[in-house]
């Protein structure tokens, strides 16, 4: 935004004169020319909204550098059109007018069909990074606090970057987590982004067609209690683990009055073979509570008629909680939220965070309730550092008892100390008073 703009009714007068043939034909001034519409078209009708993006992309960029540091991660991974979004917005809402530029240049469209065109690309693209910013903001915002407050440490993936990439991750059919904490003292935290995901099912076909519905339904952030390494269980009810803590992340002002196309999967006509996957059963049943009517069929039916169905913003936080069946359910509001949508909220259970902006330090309730759930599901052996002179007694040692590996040492001592804890704890305490 450093450069100035031409007016930008004189540019796109210039573009109408260029008149290109296609894109071949075009020199060296015509594309300085194209380059400059796109960017001034971005300046000239989305100023306000490019400085509150760069203001939100400092705060993001201040819990990167804070969550690294405070669960010695070595970075965070983004999303590719995300990273571009953080690096320079401007650039990155120009680039989605490339093709509509070269459309008015060509006279494919007219003034106020690019106008239209282009001015809806701008705002679906700022939309859905602000949106995604915000929600990555949340999440690192609970790593920080974990890490600082519960001396939280990353243990997956192995290479120690904290993932905010959501796809192309469960080709095998599996869906891993973004992240997994370890708390001292108190086991591990698994996180995933925006699960469930499109997988490969192979041979799995009843699931198959059963999973659109439910990728069609995905909350911001699962929470699992242990180390978790994945969430589908073709088997279950619903086909992944029950989540412990859902969170759902809203960076609008307005977020409740809006409401969502549920088309996808929701328009297409059911056969009776679905209609017997007891899957799809099940996620009927929690939009029949969330429509008020009697039962399932009847909420197919209107949703048929209607070839969809628009939902409240609300009412779509309260089918993720009857979907997934969490233990507890948390909204964080970047603004505040009106009495009456948070009783409604409460009303099933969803505990409402609100005025958040980006402060972590209003998320302080949810790490609480973050640290009471870290648990050792799913760990049958951990791995827990030892310094090189420790090994080398823990060698001697092994030695001397006739042991045969660390792993048998290592549970023989814990049994024996645990066996003499007290008289261990008093020889421990004194020690420590000495050294002081």
């Amino acid at each position: 935004m450093s450069r100035s703009c031409k007016d930008i009714s004189e540019l796109l007068e210039a573009a109408k004169r260029i008149r290109l043939v296609d894109r071949e034909s075009v020199d060296l001034k015509t594309e300085k020319l194209l380059e400059e519409l796109r960017r001034c078209f971005v300046i000239h009708y989305f100023l306000d909204e490019l400085v509150e993006a760069r203001t939100w992309i400092k705060m993001f960029q201040n819990i990167v550098r804070k969550s690294v540091a405070a669960v010695n991660a070595k970075n965070v991974l983004l999303p590719k059109e995300f990273r571009s979004f953080v690096i320079d917005p401007l650039h990155h809402l120009s680039k989605k007018l490339f093709n509509y530029v070269y459309e008015f240049a060509r006279g494919r469209l007219d003034e106020d069909s690019f106008l239209r065109v282009a001015e809806a690309a701008v705002r679906t693209s700022l939309r859905s990074n602000l949106r995604s910013l915000y929600e990555n903001w949340v999440f690192l915002a609970l790593v920080y606090e974990l890490g600082t407050m519960y001396n939280a440490r990353i243990v997956f993936p192995e290479h120690m970057h904290i993932l905010l990439e959501r796809s192309g991750r469960q080709r095998s059919g599996g869906i891993p987590p973004n992240l997994i904490l370890a708390l001292e003292g108190r086991g591990y935290i698994s996180f995933f982004l925006e699960a469930p995901r499109p997988i490969g099912w192979g041979d799995t076909r009843d699931l198959a067609k059963s999973w659109k519905f439910y990728v069609a339904l995905r909350p911001d952030l699962l929470v699992y209690s242990g180390r978790i390494v994945d969430i589908v269980v073709p088997k279950g009810d619903p086909p992944i683990l029950q989540p412990t803590i859902i969170i759902e992340c809203k960076e609008l002002e307005d977020w409740y009055l809006r409401t969502r196309e549920v088309r996808g999967p929701f328009a297409e006509p059911m056969t009776a073979e679905e209609w017997r996957n007891r899957w799809l059963r099940g996620l009927w049943a929690g939009l029949a509570d969330i429509l008020g009517v009697d039962n399932v069929e009847r909420a197919y039916e209107v949703v048929k008629r209607k070839k969809g169905i628009r939902l409240r913003e609300p009412q779509i936080v309260k089918l993720y909680a009857k979907l997934y069946r969490p233990r507890t359910m948390f909204l964080v509001s970047r603004r505040f939220v009106p009495s009456w949508v948070k009783s409604e909220l409460e009303a099933d259970n969803i505990v409402v965070i609100d005025d958040v902006g980006f402060n972590e330090e209003k998320l302080k309730e949810l790490v609480d309730e973050l640290e009471k759930i870290a648990s050792y599901e799913g760990v049958d052996v951990d791995l827990v550092p030892v310094r090189r002179d420790d090994i080398e007694k823990l060698d001697k040692l092994m030695m001397l008892t006739g042991l045969k590996s660390r792993e048998e040492l290592v549970s023989a001592l814990i049994r024996y100390v645990w066996v003499h804890r007290d008289e261990f704890v008093k020889e421990f305490t004194k020690h420590q008073k000495s050294n002081s």
